[in-house]
């Protein structure tokens, strides 16, 4: 731990800071456990656990005046390992295999972004801020998530004045993290109960850290050196994608290219017929998912936030009330009214409030709970981690470009 100048303010170091993200994670996983509605509804234990450490931490800085923060950067690097194992597990033919299921979707979330950045603008505009804000409260913060807004709100300081945007945003994605694991679970859970539904294929998914199981992995030390070295040239050649981008004028975040350098290192691989051992891919993936979430729930600054809770619940109460209808009755019915609709629903509502991870966790609660649901793990996934991000990016710089909000 490291103490500023400043005596009431203590800074947690990264070792800590990761300590208590695994102390959130397993008390999340005992309070649903022990808790009848956390249980029933199915919400991530990511969530019901970093909420309850946050709530320790803000009582404590009540009782003893200080101002506790949290050394952020390993949560950012695991942002970016997961999209990258996203990218690794994500073959071009399951473009294909999604079919209809993934066009349908894709073009529900382009209708959910535009609808994001028009109520976040119109709540700009009521309060008399500028329209940026709007897009920093919207697609940026909600469906781009944390690595978005930080990428975003960075451009929006240095170009466009905004001081805050960063702080905002991350705000934003916080909160819509929050519910979209408390909105999208229960909703996919109260689907699969209402409708009597079952997992319609035996086809299992590799073991993973699912909550209230004690998974195991058969992984060998060459599979787990060549799941590591493809992280990295993920994130090495990533890097140089994202700075030439951003030479051209492109302005993406920097998971999408870490991503998409995965898709491109996993598909020429299997040209070469060298395929990927899956398992250590997915444990990788599964860690970075569950300490993401631990690290940005238990990181919530509470109190500081009390007075923006107001207008920033308003705005997400209405975002989560018109996705939850979409997803109900319209997404959920269109895909087939079965369970992995309803594994795929849970996800969708998680994807377009907290971002794929929150999306993907979803479907981890609910399928850990009820049975596998292979499409559910192909679809959310390919149209979180790689459709939307790009459909999110180009409207962004479709609205910067159009004047409305200079």
């Amino acid at each position: 731990m490291d103490t500023a100048t400043d005596p009431t303010l203590l800074t947690l170091s990264t070792p800590v800071t990761l300590a208590l993200a695994i102390v959130a994670l397993w008390l999340g996983v005992r309070l649903n456990l022990w808790t009848g509605v956390l249980h029933r509804y199915n919400v991530p234990p990511g969530v019901s656990g970093g909420l309850a450490v946050s709530g320790l931490v803000a009582l404590t800085e009540v009782l003893t005046q200080l101002d506790i923060r949290f050394d952020l950067q390993l949560r950012d690097l695991l942002l970016i390992v997961f999209f990258s194992t996203i990218g690794l597990s994500a073959q071009l033919r399951q473009l294909i295999e999604g079919g209809r299921a993934l066009a349908l979707l894709f073009g529900l979330a382009v209708v959910l972004l535009v609808f994001q950045n028009l109520a976040g603008t119109l709540m700009a505009w009521l309060s008399g801020q500028s329209p940026l804000y709007g897009l920093v409260g919207g697609s940026i913060s909600l469906a781009g998530g944390h690595g978005t807004a930080l990428t975003w709100g960075q451009l929006f300081e240095d170009h466009f004045g905004l001081s805050d945007a960063r702080t905002l945003g991350m705000t934003f994605a916080t909160f819509g993290l929050i519910l979209g694991g408390l909105v999208g679970a229960p909703v996919g859970a109260w689907l699969i109960r209402r409708h009597g539904l079952a997992p319609g294929g035996t086809e299992p998914r590799v073991a993973s850290l699912a909550p209230g199981t004690a998974p195991s992995y058969l992984i060998d030390m060459n599979s787990l050196l060549q799941a590591v070295l493809l992280i990295a040239l993920c994130f090495a050649l990533g890097s140089w994608m994202y700075e030439g981008l951003g030479e051209m004028g492109i302005r993406v975040p920097a998971f999408l290219t870490a991503m998409l350098l995965g898709i491109a290192l996993s598909n020429g691989l299997a040209l070469l017929r060298r395929p990927i051992d899956p398992a250590p891919i997915q444990l990788a993936s599964d860690l970075s998912l569950q300490l993401f979430l631990g690290m940005s729930l238990i990181s919530l600054p509470l109190l500081s936030l009390q007075d923006a809770i107001g207008l920033i619940g308003l705005v997400l109460v209405i975002q989560a009330i018109v996705i939850t209808l979409l997803t109900v009755f319209v997404v959920y019915p269109l895909l087939g009214r079965d369970y992995d609709a309803a594994c795929i629903s849970g996800g969708f509502i998680g994807m377009g409030l907290g971002a794929t991870p929150v999306g993907i966790a979803n479907i981890n609660t609910l399928t850990s709970r009820f049975g596998a649901s292979p499409k559910a793990y192909l679809v959310i996934p390919l149209l979180g981690a790689f459709l939307i991000d790009i459909a999110n990016a180009t409207l962004i710089q479709l609205l910067l470009g159009s004047g409305w909000f200079s």
